[in-house]
């Protein structure tokens, strides 16, 4: 099989694998030109393939897998023969987008950070595993999206870091089961707020004060983050960045609406609701 066909297989696989597990992103996707979303999609897949290799196997697989995939993506920066579909999509795009390497370095770091670090003294220390995570894949986003000024990288790791913090509340419970605690100790503390509590499902008023300090927390990054979409250049590519921030501020409404239970259900968004932001933002001309 040629190269050519093989890297069109890669592009529809990592389709396949944003549309499964990234269903705001692929909703909100489907808004960008061609060209783009396959280059999306092809990052996402990488970086989803280096996520499940930290969370469903045992330690030393882990390690191995993540082993395998940090070389993989070096083998990408160079000129070396692939076979594999969804890697040669991978080098497609970051050769056409001049994506650093470092971004991706960084990335497979955070992911170590999960082999080693289920709790998080404070927010500096979350932080830096949020930068990792989230805020590199929004400054990988942003050379496929292309910008004006060099400050919108400042935008897109404040973008990052408040969908970051949208996740590790939305998945608490979740998190729980893997015997993982994102919330950082000090402010657990400071809440009253025990490791036993929470195991317990406790959605007690100092839960809730808890609830509400990292809701505010969040949402100052996405205020913080608003600037920046002025210096992306393609309209289409500014849509979809309101659309990702806006659903994602839409999952925190969510919470706050159950009374803070993420306990009993997983905050979501559906596609209607999805469907009514999208409309609303192209009404008001938000991009």
């Amino acid at each position: 099989m040629t190269e050519k066909k093989l890297i069109k297989i890669g592009f529809k696989n990592s389709k396949r694998i944003t549309k499964y597990y990234a269903k705001t992103f692929y909703f909100a996707s489907r808004l960008l030109s061609r060209e783009k979303r396959q280059a999306a999609y092809s990052i996402y897949a990488i970086c989803r393939i280096s996520d499940e290799s930290v969370d469903n196997l045992s330690l030393e697989p882990k390690i191995n897998n993540l082993e395998r995939i940090q070389k993989n993506i070096s083998l990408a920066y160079t000129n070396e023969t692939l076979k594999d579909p969804i890697l040669l999509a991978f080098r497609k795009t970051i050769n056409k987008y001049s994506i650093p390497k470092e971004y991706f370095d960084e990335l497979i770091q955070g992911m170590y950070m999960d082999l080693n670090k289920t709790r998080y003294n404070n927010f500096e220390e979350l932080y830096l595993y949020c930068y990792r995570v989230a805020a590199v894949v929004g400054l990988i986003m942003l050379e496929i999206f292309g910008y004006n000024d060099e400050k919108a990288k400042i935008y897109a790791v404040n973008l990052g870091i408040a969908m970051q913090l949208t996740n590790i509340l939305r998945d608490i419970r979740e998190d729980l089961k893997r015997n993982r605690i994102y919330l950082p100790q000090d402010e657990l503390r400071k809440y009253s707020v025990t490791e036993k509590s929470l195991k317990d499902k406790e959605l007690n008023d100092n839960f809730k004060s808890l609830m509400q300090f990292q809701i505010k927390r969040a949402t100052d990054y996405y205020l913080d983050a608003q600037p920046g979409i002025k210096l992306i250049k393609n309209k289409n590519s500014r849509l979809v960045i309101v659309c990702m921030k806006e659903m994602y501020k839409a999952i925190l409404d969510d919470i706050k609406d159950s009374g803070y239970d993420i306990f009993s259900r997983r905050a979501h968004l559906s596609t209607w609701g999805k469907t009514t932001i999208l409309l609303k933002i192209i009404i008001k001309r938000e991009y």
